[in-house]
This record gives C-alpha cells, structure tokens and sequence, in this order.
C-alpha cells in the first residue's frame, strides 16, 4: 500500500481525535460465537487434517473464512465506529502455539488486517474516513508473574521472547494496511513494556512511525492490574511510549472502571481512551448491560470530560456501540493536560519527585558492594534472606531501592534477575521502584527486562565516548527507565567542581538534544569521594561535589543531583558512628545545594 496515503490517514485520525470523540468497535469473539460457526468453519478447505481442534481460535478464520470477519467489521462500522481493531488479539506465536499455528502467525495477521482495511475503505468518504488498529492481545503467559507457585522467580516466558513475537506481528499488520498499533488488555505491564521495545524498534528499522496506543486491563475492584499495579503506576510505566492514546478495558463493566479512568484522565498527558465489558460475566459465561445502560453510563464519563476515544469490549455488539455513539456524541472530548515536568517512576505504586518531595532515599543495602551481609546471603543462595534486606531498607523508609550484583564470585547476570524476579513476587517490596546498578552494561539490561515499573539505571558515562553513551541512552529510554550519568568522560572521574559540571553540561546536550532523552529523567552522579584519607589533595572533595550539586542544578533545567554517600566517610570504615555523623552533615549541606536524591542506608540516616 502507499506510505503517503497511510500518513494522511494517520494526520485526518489525529486531527478528528482533536474535535471530537472517536468511537471504536465492539467484540469480534462474541459476535463470532453467535454465528455459530463449526469445527469445519474454522479448519476451512486449508485445514481439513489439522492435527489440532481449531474451533475457538478465531484468528486462524482470517485464512479460513474471512467473510465471518468482514461481516463483524461492516456491521460495528454500519453502528457507528470511526475505528475498527483487527480480529487478532491472540495471533502471536505464544498464543497460537495452543493450536500449533505459531508459523501461521505473520500470514494470520496479514490477512487479518487487509480485511479490516476493505470494510474500513469502504465505509470511508471524503467527509468521514474510518480507521484500522491493529490489535495485539497481551499474550497467555506473563512476564511478571511464575507459574509455579513453589519457585516465585521462575518466568514461563522472557522479556526477548515476547519482543520477538510482538514485532513478528506488528510488522504483519503494518504491511496489511493497519493506521496505528493497539496492545491491549495489558495486565502485566512487563509485557506491554515488550510490546513497546518490539514495535519501537521495528518502527526505527522501517524509516516511519504509526501512532501507538495502549490499553490497560483493571483485574478487580482492587484498582490493579493482575500484575499488582496501581493505575497511575501503570502510566509511569509506559508513558515513555508516548502514546497516541492510553486507556483501561476488558475485566470490569463501565460503572466499576469509571474511577479508574477519572485517574487515567487526570495524569496522561494523551488522548484516553476506554472499552469496558458489558458488564461482569454472568453464570453463563454471558454479559447482561444492555445498550442503553452502557450508553448511559458512558454518556456521563464523556459529559464529565474524561474521553476521547470509547468502545466496547466482551459483550459489547454494534447494538451497544449504536447507543453509545449517541448518547456520547453530544459531548467535548477530553481537552489533553499539560502536566509539570517531574520524574515519575514506578513500582506497583507510583511515585512522583516533585520540589516538595525535599529528598529521596535510595536503599544502599541490597547492593553486593556496600554491604557484606547481603554478598554473603546472594553468594550463598540464600534469596530469600536478602529479601528480607531489601524489605527492611522499604520499611525504613527507602523511596527507591538499589539493586547491585557486581562481585567477582556471582553470575551477575543471572543474580540480578533472579532478584529482581523474587521481588516482584513481594508487594512490600515491589510497590517502590527499583534502581538497577552495575558496571556492566549486559547486567543492567537483563534487570531492565525483568522490571515492569519504571526503574533507574545506574549508570551510563562517557567514558568509552559519545557513541557508545548515546547508544546506551536509547536503549535505556526505549525500555522505559530514569537513568544515572556519571561526572566521567574520557579522560576519566571528574573530581573538581568545575570539571564535574563541564562533563554534565556535555552530557545534558547530547542526551536532551541528540538521543531526545527527557531532561526530568536525567540524574547526574558528580562523583562523591572520600575525604580525610591522608591525601591532602583529598580534603576538599566534600565541597567540590556540594559546588557542583548548586551549579548543576542552576544551569541544566529539570536534571536531578544524586550521589553514594558512604563514599564520603569511607576513611573511617569500622567506625559507624563516625561515618553515620559525618553523613548527616554532608547532607544538610548537600541538599541544600541542590541534591535531591542520595544512596544511603535508610535505616541509619541521623538528623543533623
């Protein structure tokens, strides 16, 4: 198809988005169920001698009876949609591994999406065009979550598998004709944080962009997803994305998910969407809202300014749509926020640095490098007594926690998932975010797989040069993550005031200017080192960094100044009261200057 025409629907889809609210379709699957189709509807001439029974996977009917899709198209389309998904929610290679069809998976939604475009194209006219997203379902297994409740860091399934399956299907649907890409019904945000990485990276390889949007799945009356996260946690995770739209559907009817999107509407500096069920499901496996319920319901979230795009999900038939489209119509979309310019991390919760926020606490316990008792317990394999540090640096108050396995005798890599892994299996513990630290930027990516928050890397520098930083940078902004830069460049640590700020000043340009990194996520590290270690040259290292915290602050917009604090008192090693002293007084003078976030040992921090 052409490029330049699919660009032009892409810049009419955003234009009408601006004006008015859009309205997507309802659910393929029941409409499909109450066709009645049979065993041989879904094997089709192609696959009378299939090895499997194929009845229910309603993606493979794209190769075998695709006039049962185009009919569901034309009839959502007929009702009052503006935009209509593709019918493959489950056409990826996981899922289509249950019926052995995962080498079916690119022509399934080829396919798939060339019949949407028809039904689309032929709706469309010169005073209203109609639009294709091509839907990618979450998968059916979880990246977050183990399967086998006696071993909670074990995963069926890794962060590369699921990016290998979502781009082979995405780039599919992009060259069936799909306008934007849709991954929906994300319960595990690690998944959708998969998806992401996957069609981001295929975007960059293709030379052109579609619009992304992403739709959330409440699980209960909890106000989380399957996976533990809040709704605003949620937007913290993908938010990077920058999404053409952000939304919440599926599991819950539109009366319970109407608070859940008053929060989306509140945060997301995007369009919002919604596509409830039509209610919960009854004994029968059924959904009892009736059209003019839904639509009634839904007339009051568009009245209270909370859409700008809305649809239906289980249960929901073009009927429902038809209401919903007028009971909605007569309403402003949501005008799009502009929100303050703060970092926004995640764990199951989200938390928000904002200049109230005074100073973060980032727990240096779980950190094999400075603390002996938790090297021995990982060293050991002893994990769940090193959960246990990590709980009480939580309990003590600890914002972030810092996660470090750089220690000569561990399999870095493998002890930075398999912790990071146990604890996303701890609510306590997982509801902060996490900041992955190693030298080893190997490591750092294996943790940046295993986090569905939004975390911190620590660290990135220029020490191996430009190219390599900004390579590092991207990778690090494409997975989702706040990063660390350290004050060293080339020549080496930056150990001078002036010097540490002319190394974060060049590092400021080329992340904000050339890798487009968002400056509220940028934290400069400018090196603290210890003093009174019998150097004299060593003496004045405390107030070179307190120098450099102020002016970086002054001249770099939005950055944040953090630092290893221990590092200052590490003469006096041993002697704990001393050290704990000595760090009291650094930080009053430190966060005073500027510094707004530290590594220290949450449960030691004596007021000066």
């Amino acid at each position: 198809m052409s490029e330049g025409k699919r660009q032009a629907r892409i810049a009419a889809l955003k234009a009408a988005a601006g004006e008015r609210i859009l309205f997507l379709d309802g659910a393929k699957g029941a409409f499909l169920q109450r066709a009645g189709l049979s065993e041989a509807d879904f094997r089709g001439n192609r696959f009378g001698n299939w090895e499997r029974d194929l009845k229910g996977n309603f993606d493979i009917l794209a190769l075998t009876k695709p006039s049962a899709l185009t009919h569901v198209h034309d009839a959502f389309l007929a009702a009052g949609s503006d935009i209509i998904q593709t019918n493959t929610f489950n056409a990826n290679r996981v899922s289509q591994a249950d019926y052995a069809a995962q080498h079916l998976v690119a022509e399934i939604n080829f396919e798939a999406a060339k019949i949407a475009r028809a039904s689309a194209d032929k709706f469309s006219s010169d005073k209203r065009l109609r639009w294709v997203v091509g839907s990618i379902g979450p998968t059916n297994r979880t990246a977050s979550l183990s399967p086998d409740v006696n071993d909670p860091g074990f995963r069926g399934i890794t962060f590369e598998e699921l990016a290998a399956a979502y781009s082979e299907q995405t780039r599919a649907l992009i060259e069936g004709g799909v306008d934007a890409i849709q991954v929906e019904t994300i319960f595990d945000t690690l998944n959708a944080k998969a998806a992401i990485f996957a069609v981001e990276t295929l975007f960059e390889e293709l030379g052109f962009r579609l619009p992304m949007w992403l739709s959330g799945t409440i699980t209960d009356k909890s106000g989380r997803t399957l996976t533990g996260q809040t709704t605003e946690a949620f937007w913290h995770s993908i938010r990077h994305a920058k999404p053409f739209a952000v939304g919440l559907n599926c599991a819950l009817g539109a009366a319970d998910l109407r608070q859940y999107v008053a929060d989306l509407a509140r945060v997301a500096d995007t369009l919002v969407s919604t596509h409830p069920n039509a209610g919960l499901p009854n004994a029968f496996g059924g959904y009892d809202d009736s059209p003019e319920y839904m639509a009634g319901v839904l007339g009051e979230f568009a009245q209270a300014g909370l859409l700008n795009i809305v649809g239906g999900c289980c249960g929901v038939s073009p009927d429902h749509i038809a209401a919903i489209v007028e009971a909605v119509k007569p309403h402003a979309p949501r005008k799009v926020p502009e929100v303050p310019r703060f970092m926004r991390l995640s764990g199951l919760e989200p938390f928000t640095l904002t200049p109230e926020t005074n100073f973060v606490n980032v727990g240096e316990r779980t950190n094999v490098t400075g603390s002996a008792k938790f090297r021995k317990l990982v060293t050991e394999g002893q994990y769940e007594q090193a959960l246990e540090v990590a709980r009480g640096q939580v309990e003590s108050g600890a914002q972030i926690i810092d996660v470090n396995m750089d220690e000569g005798l561990l399999d870095s890599e493998a002890a930075m998932k398999r912790f990071l892994n146990l604890i996303a299996a701890e609510p306590e513990i997982a509801r902060v975010p996490v900041m992955i630290d190693s030298s080893k930027w190997k490591v750092i990516e294996a943790g940046l797989r295993c986090v569905q928050g939004k975390s911190v890397v620590n660290s990135i520098s220029l020490k191996e040069g430009e190219e390599a930083f900004i390579a590092q940078a991207k990778l690090v902004q494409r997975y989702g993550a706040a990063v660390v830069v350290m004050a060293f460049d080339e020549k080496g640590q930056a150990d001078s005031a002036p010097r540490k700020l002319e190394i974060c000043k060049r590092c400021y340009d080329i992340l904000v200017n050339k890798a487009g990194f968002a400056p509220e996520d940028i934290i400069f590290d400018p090196n603290i080192f210890a003093v009174a270690t019998g150097i004299e040259e060593h003496n004045d290292y405390g107030n070179a960094f307190i120098a450099a915290a102020h002016s970086i602050k002054a001249a770099l917009p939005y950055v944040h100044v953090s630092g290893g604090v221990s590092n200052i008192s590490f003469a006096f090693r041993g002697n704990e009261r001393v050290r704990e002293a000595m760090h009291s007084a650094f930080l009053y003078h430190a966060i005073r200057a500027g510094m707004d976030m530290g590594i220290v040992n949450a449960g030691q921090l004596a007021v000066y």
